[in-house]
């Protein structure tokens, strides 16, 4: 492969899926539907839920996974089956029936009808004998048979009834059902569920009548189950995939799938270019084989026009008026494989058209593209500007006409540009630097030569988040430039590497932006000139370098002036307010970042706009003002996504907002932040900062197992390059506090010793302090050696002032002289933040020191406040340290007396009776079958009271479950 192949070819992996997803998703509410359904089921009360959806989309998933759950009913499974033009008569209830008999014998099934009586039962089952005589009594006593069969078993428990593939159902089976739901007793323990694809039921089917009839009786409901979101996309295939899935695994797939979760699990199974495995190509063509021939042929046609084809496109490309076209689409609409959307259609799943469009002869393809692409030529008008020229590019290339899709492409990258799209405007630039060698005159043909088109995608790489990307196009360009004889074009792609390595953590930023800058003369002054000083000072962040980087942004703030750059007169004002900037005066600073973002305004810079907000969000967030800080945040990512940056601002941003979230308490919206911004597949360094400040939430509400494995996601990419403070310090002091959650006190203080020697930490105490503190808790030996660094720490703004507070306190508590005043004004300074946890911890330090001076009434009220914070939060550990306090010091927490008895504290938590023994046996180490065999219950039961009890207790495991019970001293008595 040449160089120019390797830039026009972005590497791809193997996919390397595992199969069906582990993990299920995007089913909650559909769970709780059927479970409400149950519990009218188990108040007496029978239930019946139609739940209906494409094929593939999760009904036989969404039922085993809600009958599972469901510990005390018997579920009964039967489906029908699809054999010709019609099913198998009683095909369900035959498979119930012998469910049955395997479950009870043939004599226990007997037992439960009247007289024992089985002779109805042998129409379906030849075990009973032989059948009462044929005709409509005899079929009508086999009703009655099988209503009072389900009938006796739900009166024994509660009972599932679940009718798989209903919309294969015969004749003879839909009459039973109808006859069972009209027919049983509304009191009857009995819940129903029937199953069928949405999709099959064509305006014709008989299902479609009986389900309208249904769907009027009371108690009876309709659950249609919708296709996946792209976040809950993400979801499934971060469970399926070995490895992190890429934002370009995650657009395909989904761009595939729709959110179909079958599709997804067999997409997986293959890759990017592998054609679709064979029993999936089958179900997908099932629909368009049972059309007529002129109407596939049409639909073959239709498939190479892409996701949504206009009418008086597809008009124009087959010749056909609109009678013509229409009378051959309707069956393909009635038939559910064509839906009308507006004045075009859709196939009603893009792997139907992908299956039909793979089934064209290679010439047959070529032809068809061909139509399509001088079609649109020949009248533009056809579609929309920017959507027409990019289908343009689609069908000459597919067309393989290289000429005309090379430019046709351009085109189409220069209509995303303007339509803000820009990672369709980089795979639009990469398929230009694909076909380049293949076009003698492709430079005339554009307008631009090969090293123009290779720093424009280097740009655009960069803008649309593919920072690897990025570099990799930066290192080529720069092998086909002279940078004697071409200064300017090496300057810039040397800027536009530096930016990226900065982003990306890699060594060399600084030198590429030296080399720039020496590249691009003083005088005259130029943009180029302003850029490249006003990026190098933003890059420059060693105390030593404070000097130089103030100098060299006022340098360009003045060049920018002078040539009328208001773009990076924006930049350079931004970067001179942070080598002002003070904590201390943030009026001061948010009326810089003001000025800063007046001018981006007025320039239409979207750069300059996004790199305001993220400056000021990050800088009221530092000061202590969270609310404002999110304010500003939320707002610039609505820009982003606006701008079309919402994989890189727009995340960078999230990690902005959820910062302010976190500090507030606002957890749960917190982690909803950070959910959707890591759902939009953004760099792998704001990935990893998002995951981060997930991680510091489920380590305060006890998840420790998830809090490490997002911790190590973290460590892995940080680990990988060179980052600020404002990465690293974080990091460190997560790992402490892990260490000292799970009891490794002696790694937490090696982790202590190697924070003091790697990092100089007097040069960013915003970062510090919070990392001091943890460090305190966690030093043992070294109590001496994190004590020294705080004296040096300098205090800027009421945020630092609260961690300086709280340094204070702790340290004093740690030598013994526990200061309750000194707490109190910790918590009094958190509480001016608006800060919860921090405020519930200083309250917690300064009950114990009451406690210790004796004051009990006071210690009582200073816990109940801080168990209040903690209730609220949510915070498991927290809470569980201020009952072990309430208890040992016979404390009032509230309205309970949290430490009067082992008992009292069991109350606490919300366990049961049962649950409080399961939990004793297993603090007692334990295992299932153990402990159901000495409470006398089964081992699955003894599963489901485990499962409670780690939900109840915010803890992750049994090991975490048996070391709160230690903690608390649950049973010591």
């Amino acid at each position: 492969m040449t160089d120019r192949e390797r830039v026009a070819a972005p590497g791809r992996n193997g996919l390397g899926g595992q199969g069906v997803s582990p993990r299920f998703v995007g089913r909650a509410a559909e769970l709780a539907r059927l479970t409400e359904a149950l519990d009218r089921v188990r108040a007496r009360s029978a239930a019946v839920v139609f739940v209906g959806g494409e094929a593939g989309v999760g009904k036989s998933r969404l039922i085993r996974e809600f009958t599972e759950r469901a510990h005390d009913t018997r579920v009964l499974v039967g489906g029908c089956l699809e054999l010709g033009t019609d099913g198998l008569p009683f095909a369900p209830f035959t498979a119930v029936l012998r469910q049955l008999v395997h479950d009870l014998g043939q004599d226990g099934v007997a037992a439960l009808l009247p007289g024992e009586r089985t002779s109805g039962l042998a129409r379906l089952l030849p075990e009973f004998g032989e059948p009462d005589d044929h005709g409509a009594e005899a079929r009508a006593r086999l009703f009655e048979q099988v209503l009072g069969l389900m009938e006796r078993l739900a009166a024994q428990q509660p009972t599932i009834l679940v009718i798989e593939d209903a919309h294969w159902a015969d004749r003879s089976t839909r009459d039973l059902l109808s006859f069972l739901i009209r027919y049983q007793r509304p009191d009857t323990r009995l819940l129903t569920l029937v199953t069928y694809r949405a999709d099959e039921l064509h305006r014709t089917h008989p299902l479609r009548p009986l389900l309208a009839e249904l769907t009027r009786i009371d108690g009876v409901q309709r659950l249609e189950l919708r296709r996946l979101t792209r976040r809950e996309v993400v979801q499934q295939v971060g469970s399926i995939l070995t490895r992190e899935p890429t934002a370009l695994d995650v657009d395909l797939i989904y761009a595939r799938s729709e959110g179909n979760p079958l599709f997804v699990e067999a997409l997986l199974s293959g890759g990017e270019d592998e054609p679709l495995p064979e029993s999936l190509r089958d179900l997908l063509l099932a629909g368009v084989e049972r059309l007529p021939e002129e109407t596939q042929e049409l639909l073959r046609v239709a498939s190479a026009g892409g996701g949504r084809i206009e009418h008086n496109l597809l008009a124009a490309v087959t010749g056909l008026d609109d009678g013509a076209l229409s009378s051959a689409l309707r069956p393909a609409v009635a038939g559910n494989v064509l839906l009308v959307d507006g004045e075009g259609y859709a196939f009603r799943h893009a792997l139907i058209r992908e299956a039909v469009h793979d089934d064209l002869l290679p010439g047959e393809r070529a032809r068809l593209h061909t139509r399509f692409a001088t079609a649109l030529e020949r009248d533009p008008s056809l579609l929309p500007s920017t959507r027409g020229a990019i289908e343009l590019a689609y069908h000459w290339y597919a067309a393989h006409n290289a000429p005309s899709a090379l430019e046709a492409t351009w085109r189409a990258a220069a209509a995303a540009r303007k339509a803000a799209a820009f990672d369709e405007q980089l795979r639009m630039l990469t398929r230009v630097l694909e076909l380049w060698d293949s076009v003698p005159d492709a430079a005339e043909r554009v307008g631009h030569d090969y090293i123009d088109v290779l720093r424009q995608t280097t740009v655009v790489a960069h803008l649309a988040g593919e920072f690897e990307r990025s570099i990799s196009l930066a290192k080529a360009a720069l092998r086909e430039i002279d940078p004697e004889t071409d200064p300017i074009r090496a300057a810039k792609v040397l800027r536009q590497r530096g930016l990226t390595r900065y982003d990306l953590g890699r060594a060399g930023h600084i030198e590429d932006l030296r080399a720039a800058a020496a590249l691009v003369p003083a005088d005259p002054p130029s943009s180029m000139r302003a850029q490249v000083l006003e990026t190098l000072s933003r890059m420059l962040h060693a105390p030593g370098d404070w000097d130089e980087k103030e100098r060299l942004a006022e340098e360009a703030v003045r060049i920018s002036r002078r040539v009328g750059d208001a773009e990076t007169e924006a930049h350079s004002l931004i970067t001179l307010a942070w080598t002002q900037f003070r904590y201390s005066q943030m009026e001061v600073q948010v009326s810089a970042f003001g000025r800063a973002r007046e001018i981006a305004e007025r320039a239409g810079s979207y750069s300059a706009l996004m790199r305001a907000a993220i400056s000021e969000s990050d800088a009221l967030e530092g000061a202590g003002w969270h609310e404002e800080a999110a304010k500003v945040a939320r707002r610039g990512i609505a820009d982003a996504e606006a701008y079309g940056l919402a994989r890189t601002s727009g995340a960078f941003l999230a990690i902005n907002l959820a910062e302010p979230l976190v500090s507030l308490g606002r957890w749960d919206e917190a982690l909803d932040v950070i959910e959707r911004g890591v759902e939009v597949g953004p760099p792998p360094p704001y990935r990893a900062s998002l995951q981060g400040l997930a991680a510091d939430v489920m380590l305060a509400r006890g998840d420790l197992d998830r809090a490490e494995a997002l911790h190590q996601a973290t460590e892995k990419v940080f680990a990988q390059g060179t980052y600020r403070d404002q990465s690293v310090l974080p990091l460190m002091r997560r790992e402490i506090e892990l260490l000292a959650a799970r009891g490794r006190s002696a790694e937490a203080a090696e982790t202590v010793r190697r924070a003091l020697q790697m990092r100089d930490l007097t040069a960013s105490p915003r970062y510090a302090w919070p990392l001091l503190i943890a460090a305190l808790r966690a030093a043992g030996p070294l109590l001496d050696e994190v004590r020294e660094p705080a004296t040096r720490l300098e205090v800027q703004g009421a945020l630092q002032e609260a961690h300086s507070l709280t340094f204070a306190a702790e340290a004093a508590h740690l030598s013994a002289r526990p200061d309750r005043s000194a707490w109190e004004k910790a918590a009094a300074a958190w509480a001016a933040l608006s800060q919860p946890y921090a405020e519930a911890r200083c309250l917690l330090g300064a009950t114990e020191a009451a406690v210790a001076a004796g004051a009990r009434d006071e210690a009582a009220e200073l816990l109940s406040r801080s168990a209040l914070l903690a209730d609220g939060l949510r915070a498991a550990p927290l809470r569980a340290e201020i009952d072990a306090l309430a208890r040992r010091a016979r404390l009032t927490v509230g309205d309970a007396t949290a430490g009067s008895s082992p008992a009292a504290a069991e109350q606490g938590l919300g366990l049961t009776a049962r649950e409080r023994e399961v939990l004793r046996l297993v603090a007692a180490g334990r295992g299932n079958r153990e402990i159901a065999g000495e409470l006398f219950i089964s081992a699955k039961t003894v599963s489901v009271h485990v499962s409670n009890i780690l939900a109840k207790l915010g803890v992750a495991s049994r090991g975490e479950a048996a070391a709160m019970a230690h903690r608390l001293h649950l049973f010591e008595s």
